[in-house]
């Protein structure tokens, strides 16, 4: 039986900083959006009439700790 080694290195391309601050933005805009359509889309605060959005992430508030009722 034989044993076969690489020896070779492995080296990494740089990922250009440039390139990933537009979609970091975009990810974090989202993810503000998310966050605002679970934890504070209804009441005094509603941009959207109507209970539809409330009912929509209602499992999502109380998994993430926010109170809805």
């Amino acid at each position: 039986m034989s044993i076969a080694t690489h020896h070779g290195t492995a080296v990494s391309a740089p990922i250009p900083v440039g390139q990933l601050v537009p979609w970091a933005l975009f990810v974090g805009l989202l993810a503000l959006i998310a966050i605002y359509f679970v934890g504070t889309e209804q009441g005094a605060t509603s941009v959207i009439s109507g209970s539809y959005v409330h009912e929509f992430t209602h499992d999502g508030r109380h998994l993430l700790g926010f109170p809805c009722h």
